[in-house]
């Protein structure tokens, strides 16, 4: 165990109305999936799962779609290996294959009720155990609960539910639309959402963060670093290898105008609360109570030690949070 991380005791909150309270500050394990991220050693990703583990992280996000259930496969080593357990989530990727989930898409060619138990099985096989905590529809649009099929796909969920192979159901809204969710969280199917929330894009503060505290519905905010923008790290210099996604979001004139606004952020947010513009962003998506945790990746034992700290309870109130406001910058990059 590391010495920096032992003597930390993670704060909790609810995670809606599952019945589970998680650590706010969850582990991303996109990055650690070996695809989009450049190279990855699993090596390394074993050290920072254990030294996540052992920090009082208790809630692992994972998703069959990094590295073809790459991801799931290194957590339950991380299970089997250390004799512990944590809250996992997990998610169906689109049958379609397309990200972000798109309104004129039919329902049967993104999560067909046939398709949505093969994903669970799948999963359930790289995962291990016999029920999955929770499982994350991998995209949404609103628009397919007026699909023909849409109540088929809600009772193969239902079903899933019933034989004990999933706890509960989530989705993973669309980069492009916090609120292409609304509809679902009103409709009572889902008990958690995961949605795009940082100090750039805070639409999700907006409409969607109160109706789900309002209907007890979990949020797990992503993406808290904006894929590097709000780490303070990089430089208009900063250049990815080809295969790394973040070679295309920061391409072009992109990385030049997200150093600029970074700078700005960091001379607003950086003080007493936070030491670093990285540990403003974590402790800004915590300081809203609808939020249950927050969910940066962590490739290596630093990035654990680092953001484990942020949860500190000392988080921005209503007047540093306007503040912030004046930051909002809303693009997608993704596309």
């Amino acid at each position: 165990m590391n010495a920096d991380t032992a003597a930390l005791k993670l704060p909790h909150r609810p995670f809606g109305r599952t019945g589970l309270s998680i650590s706010e500050i969850g582990f991303g394990g996109w990055g650690i999936g070996k695809s989009m991220w450049g190279p990855t050693d699993d090596h390394e990703s074993m050290k920072a799962l254990r030294a996540a583990l052992d920090a009082g992280v208790d809630y692992f996000d994972t998703a069959y779609a990094y590295g073809h259930g790459h991801s799931e496969r290194l957590i339950a080593r991380l299970f089997k290996e250390t004799g512990r357990r944590a809250t996992v989530s997990t998610k169906v990727p689109p049958k379609n294959m397309a990200w972000p989930g798109h309104r004129r898409a039919r329902l049967a060619h993104v999560f067909a009720p046939d398709w949505l138990r093969l994903c669970v099985e799948r999963s359930l096989r790289n995962l291990g155990g016999d029920s999955l905590q929770l499982v994350q529809l991998h995209v949404w649009h609103d628009d397919w609960l007026k699909d023909p099929l849409w109540p088929e796909v809600a009772e193969a969920m239902a079903a899933l539910k019933k034989e004990g192979k999933v706890a509960h159901w989530g989705a993973s809204l669309n980069n492009d639309d916090p609120e292409s969710g609304m509809g679902l969280v009103e409709s009572g199917v889902v008990e958690v959402v995961q949605v795009l929330f940082n100090m750039f894009d805070q639409r999700a503060a907006d409409r969607l963060l109160p109706l789900c505290r309002e209907r007890g519905v979990g949020v797990v905010a992503r993406c808290p670093f904006d894929e590097g923008g709000l780490t303070g790290t990089l430089t208009r210099e900063t250049r990815f290898q080809p295969e790394d996604f973040r070679s295309h979001y920061f391409g072009g004139e992109r990385l030049v105008e997200t150093c600029a606004r970074a700078e700005a952020l960091t001379r607003a947010v950086v003080g007493a609360k936070a030491e670093t513009l990285a540990a403003a962003a974590l402790k800004y998506c915590l300081s809203f109570d609808a939020v249950s945790a927050v969910i940066p990746g962590m490739r290596r034992v630093q990035h654990v030690t680092f953001n484990v700290r942020a949860a500190d309870g000392a988080y921005f109130d209503a007047r540093e949070l306007s503040e912030i406001a004046k930051h909002r910058w809303v693009r997608d990059f993704y596309l």
